[in-house]
């Protein structure tokens, strides 16, 4: 196993590992959206680490009971991140690994849109747990644009209800105690086997079904690169782990000489 900390010889091993292959799956969590201004959840400075009581606007199971829950669930969503956040270098590096041909699928954890934003396309885009930019009925299935909700939050509505059914409104992603949606799951472990490398950047790989990508890479005998400032438990099998800062080596590990 290769553990880069700051050898420019061993980050141009695994340059010389994308550079050969033609099919590279990517899988990114929220590290890779913290240049952005998003925080992650886990981190140091994670929003759960700092606020544990924001997990709770996580699970469906205190969503769906506590009215007061709700309320503070949509002024987060009002004042999320992602609205003014723009992609950084990260982004628009994997951009560019897409428009080298090399880049077979982009399995995201991130709700928050900007591998899109930076120019991916979004057939290639597989969103393992929702996007934050669409809202959904928890009633009738009813979806439609998040803004369009937010701009009644914004005109007084604390706990706005589906103006279909009156149900309770979310947004379109996948909360603690909601089912993963079968198809997606399907769709992003086969990019996994389908590889020839996976790259694993900004996650802590902790969160299951997505985590088993990394193993069913391995056992279709695709090599595996950890690019995460923290330990991760497949660091041991992995055939490299990269700690250096997520904005600095992947434009030079794409092809990228500069951020955007």
């Amino acid at each position: 196993m290769i553990a880069v900390m700051n050898d420019h010889l061993e980050l141009a091993t695994i340059r010389s590992w994308i550079d050969a292959a033609q099919r590279v799956t990517v899988l990114t969590g929220a590290g890779i959206s913290t240049d952005s201004g998003i925080p992650d959840f886990r981190g140091p400075q994670g929003v759960w680490t700092l606020n544990p009581k924001a997990e709770k606007m996580s699970d469906i199971r205190y969503y769906t009971a506590d009215p007061e829950v709700r309320r503070l669930s949509w002024q987060s969503r009002l004042a999320h991140p992602a609205w003014t956040a723009a992609p950084n270098a990260g982004h628009h590096a994997l951009a560019a690994l897409e428009q080298s041909g090399k880049l077979h699928a982009l399995i995201t954890q991130n709700i928050d849109g900007l591998h899109q934003r930076a120019g991916v396309s979004a057939d290639k885009v597989i969103e393992v747990h929702g996007t934050l930019h669409t809202v959904m009925c928890l009633g009738c299935g009813w979806r439609g644009p998040m803004q369009h909700t937010l701009d009644r939050v914004r005109a007084g509505e604390e706990d706005p209800e589906c103006l279909a059914c009156g149900g309770l409104l979310k947004s379109d992603t996948i909360s603690f105690g909601q089912q993963l949606i079968p198809e997606v799951i399907d769709r992003a472990m086969r990019a996994a086997r389908e590889g020839e490398l996976l790259i694993a950047i900004g996650t802590t790989l902790q969160v299951y079904p997505v985590a088993g990508a990394v193993p069913i890479a391995l056992d279709a005998g695709a090599r595996v690169v950890i690019i995460n400032a923290q330990p991760t438990q497949f660091d041991d099998v992995a055939d490299a782990v990269v700690r250096l800062p997520i904005g600095e080596v992947l434009p030079g590990l794409c092809g990228v000489d500069s951020e955007k």
